[in-house]
């Protein structure tokens, strides 16, 4: 009996020496010297006590080839997952299962898009991308399999053949199209309103997808609704007008027509065919985060006028779906002397994969990303006859290409994309989008050939996006600034700017479409130029800021302005940016002047809108019961979703169950998730107490009141069966978790996989359409869906005493001491200083690694 305890004991300590081993030994090198063929002369990479890591090079050439080594030496599995889904070669890793993503993104043609915009680049650009290739396969060349991630030893189980191929310039501008994808604009909202003219009248239709409230909530451009608008001329405002006019009004050369024609309801072959896309845009890998309204982020910059240093205070936290790494990896990367030769000294968060930074500050300016959002991706409706379209009465032959799709363990699948003049036509994909299109040409009129739709997508033509982010970094003023935004062409961000010399802007670049007619809000006919686009917006009428006169500016995806050029019918409807407004003003409220921590506070604020539109009509009402306790419950609450708030749990069970009890009924895959749109729908309503949406026969409840208690009373039993029948010990926390979730491995339904690379829950506060913009799902439970993604204030007066905090760590290996160690600082709502100029990068230094050319 003893030998065999002592032999299982040894077997066990031996497997658990095996495993520690097999996972460290994926752990990068950071102190000493390697050899890393191609360089001109020794590169120094300094890590402070996050695993941060500032890179010091003699060039251009050096510095971007260790940042594509240190980029490998923590995060390569990332960089290899997203260049595969990129690629539309997921099933070359997983599997027959990915073939239907393949086939999209295949489909989509993001590879060959990026085959284009690589050849098309200028020299110095084109270099840039080779030397950063040139440092991750110097690192591939050191190690294989597991020595690069845990993540190969677990594949080596289904797929033992696998080893990841070099790294190439084409494989890092690939992933400019997942982002542009994820932070594309209003198809799903599209889709929305198809199914909702299902069952709905046109007026209720629109009811249920509220236009922005010029006259109440934050412009960009004209700041707090109501405020005077900006002077033009100094300060400036470049493009777009600074003042509000009229929703829907036309630019020159553009028309934009405020009522577009109204397509028919479809029927029920196309409902289904809708759900089916509907749900093959849910399932497609995001790798920045769900998309749709709820995808967000917050931006801000306050000039010296307000500021206790004398010069600006810029702040930004881009809202994207959590993920374990972070989609950030936080770097600094310094010239040690500038040069022709070297012309670097950047530093913020970058994208494993890709080259340069591109959140942060340089020695002279700062800069921060918010989605712009702009409708940049139409769907039209094709005529398809024996391999030919039509266009005006004019057939043309379809283009064609072949893809062939390699499955790990199978055989290859081929793939034929065929595209017309308008885009890829995305019913090739399955039998059932092709009902979508008969469904809405019949709607349109049209009784010839065969119906198929094809996607117009701003992306899916070559652009110059790979270029801007280098000539961000390098930018010294507003004017090299708003050059390098010329060039940011997809996705459309709001790019807000700050500089030493006390300066402040604003730019919305992008690649963004004229309209013939309509705005884009539902399919058209293709067979007619009529419908088509007429060219891009030029990005001189584009809008932009220069030293506002109030000294502020704050983006948070509201409307840029209500002025011209038309950019989209679907904003963010700005509860977040009124909550910065808000919190600014109190803030600066009898002159006062802001510091980084009144900054860093604001980026936490949970006062929760809705709530407190709700909470003096509860007060009011007459209750028993349930409804009564509740009513109580929240009385004195101050409206805040507080991580340890029992009344911000209990009012979030009451908002999911009256969303539940009002719109319950809506076709499937229309119900509301919550957030801004549902606040703006369900707020309208409160002024009809008699709305018929206040109605359910079901429980014999008819009427805003007694649908509230009813409510009430139902979120008071849930509340007690979710948290216990003791009120007192209810938080919003136990309900509102997150999981930090690894992108490929993380939801393979295999729990000690899943323990190797997933962590949480971490329990939050914050919520959908609040300043803490941590977002949750109404119609699939409590749990946390979307994210500040990190969070970053600058301060223009000390570079060195900025703040900054990712979601998770430098590191992309689990296990490792910086695999999550930022995340209990994000969860407390911490920020962490980071050394820039080089006495502080030398102090905070705990690791040093010397990169020497090799013999």
């Amino acid at each position: 009996m003893i030998g065999l305890l002592v032999t299982v004991l040894v077997l066990a300590v031996a497997g658990a020496g095996f495993g520690w081993w097999t996972v460290q030994r994926s752990f990068p090198q950071t102190s000493g010297t390697v050899e890393l063929p191609g360089l001109d002369a020794e590169v120094t990479v300094e890590r402070d006590a996050a695993g941060i890591p500032t890179v010091v090079a003699t060039s251009d050439h050096d510095l971007f080839a260790a940042q594509g080594y240190v980029h490998a030496q923590d995060r390569f599995w990332e960089m290899d997952f997203r260049r595969h889904v990129t690629a539309g070669r997921l099933a070359e890793l997983f599997g027959a299962s990915q073939v239907p993503t393949d086939t999209f993104i295949r489909t989509l043609g993001w590879r060959n898009v990026a085959e284009q915009e690589y050849a098309a680049l200028d020299e110095p650009t084109k270099a840039i991308y080779d030397a950063y290739a040139e440092g991750v396969n110097a690192y591939l060349a050191q190690r294989s399999g597991a020595e690069l991630s845990l993540e190969y030893a677990v594949l080596g189980l289904q797929n033992p053949g696998y080893s990841p191929e070099p790294w190439t310039g084409v494989d890092s501008i690939a992933w400019l199209k997942a982002m542009a994808w994820d932070l594309r604009s209003n198809l799903e909202d599209e889709i929305d309103r198809a199914l909702l003219a299902t069952e709905l009248p046109a007026e209720e239709v629109a009811r249920l997808h509220p236009a922005f409230p010029f006259g109440s909530m934050p412009t960009i451009m004209g700041g707090p609704a109501g405020a005077a608008p900006a002077v033009v001329g100094e300060p400036v405002a470049i493009g777009g007008s600074a003042t509000q006019g009229a929703p829907g009004a036309a630019s020159a050369g553009q028309v934009h027509t405020d009522a577009p024609a109204e397509a028919a309801a479809p029927d029920a072959q196309a409902v289904a065919a809708l759900h089916e896309l509907q749900a093959t845009l849910a399932e497609f890998p995001e790798l920045l985060g769900p998309a749709g309204g709820e995808i967000g982020s917050n931006s801000w910059v306050v000039s010296g006028a307000h500021t206790e240093s004398g010069l600006p205070l810029l702040a930004n936290d881009p809202h994207l779906g959590p993920a374990l790494p972070s989609i950030w990896y936080q770097m600094g990367l310094r010239c040690a002397e500038r040069t022709d030769t070297c012309t670097y000294d950047v530093a913020g968060y970058t994208f494993s994969g890709m080259p340069g930074v591109i959140i942060g500050h340089n020695d002279r300016i700062a800069w921060g990303f918010t989605n712009l959002g702009p409708d940049v991706a139409d769907l039209f409706i094709e005529r398809v006859v024996d391999g030919q379209y039509e266009i005006d009465g004019v057939r043309r032959q379809l283009s064609e290409r072949a893809e062939t799709i390699q499955v790990a363990g199978g055989d290859p699948v081929e793939v034929t994309v065929r595209s017309t003049g308008h885009g890829p036509l995305v019913t090739g994909l399955t039998a059932d989008y092709e009902r979508i299109a008969t469904a809405e040409g019949e709607a349109s009129g049209s009784s010839e050939g065969e119906l198929q739709l094809a996607l117009s997508w701003t992306a899916l033509s070559p652009g110059t996006t790979a270029q801007a982010i280098f000539a961000l970094n390098r930018a010294q003023d507003f004017a090299g600034f708003r050059q390098a935004a010329s060039l940011f062409d997809v996705p459309s961000q709001n790019l807000i700017y700050a500089d030493v010399d006390g300066n402040i802007g604003y730019q919305a670049p992008g690649d963004i479409p004229i309209r013939a007619s309509g705005d884009g809000t539902v399919p058209l006919p293709g067979w007619t130029s009529a419908n088509g686009w007429t060219g891009r917006i030029p990005f001189e009428q584009l809008p932009s800021l220069y030293n506002p006169e109030r000294g502020i500016i704050v983006t948070a995806n509201n409307a840029v302005t209500a002025d011209p050029p038309f950019l989209t019918a679907d904003w963010d409807l700005g509860y977040r940016a009124d909550g910065i407004e808000r919190r600014l003003a109190a803030a600066l409220d009898g002159g006062a002047r802001l510091d980084i921590d009144e900054m860093s506070s604001i980026q936490l604020d949970t006062r929760d809108a809705n709530a407190e539109t709700f909470l003096p009509l509860i007060a009011s009402l007459e209750l028993s019961g349930d409804a009564a306790k509740g009513a109580a419950y929240l009385d004195g609450w101050d409206g805040h979703a507080d991580v340890d708030s029992g009344r911000a749990a209990y009012f979030a069970v009451f908002w999911r169950t009256l969303l539940d009890e009002m719109f319950g009924d809506l076709p499937e895959g229309t119900r509301p998730v919550g957030g801004d749109r549902w606040f703006s729908v369900v707020g309208t309503l409160l002024g009809e107490p008699d709305s018929t949406w206040w109605s359910d026969e079901e429980r014999g409840v008819a009427g805003r009141d007694a649908m509230i208690a009813d409510a009430l009373a139902r979120a008071w039993a849930e509340s007690e069966r979710l948290l216990g029948s003791d009120s007192a010990e209810w938080r919003w926390g136990r309900l509102h978790t997150l999981t930090l979730t690894n992108q490929s491995f993380g939801e393979s339904g295999i729990a000690p996989i899943e323990w190797l690379f997933n962590r949480g829950p971490y329990e939050l506060g914050g919520g959908s359409a609040i300043v803490d913009a941590i977002g949750w799902d109404a119609s699939l439970g409590y749990g946390v869906d979307w994210v500040p993604s990190m969070r970053m204030v600058v301060d223009l007066s000390d570079l060195d005493g900025s703040r900054w905090v990712n979601l998770t760590g430098a590191s992309g290996h689990a296990f490792h001491a910086h695999y999550t160690d930022q995340a209990p600082l994000w969860q407390r709502g911490e920020t962490r200083p980071w050394a820039y100029s080089a006495d502080a990068v030398a102090e905070a230094s705990v690791d040093t690694l010397t990169l020497r050319p090799a013999e």
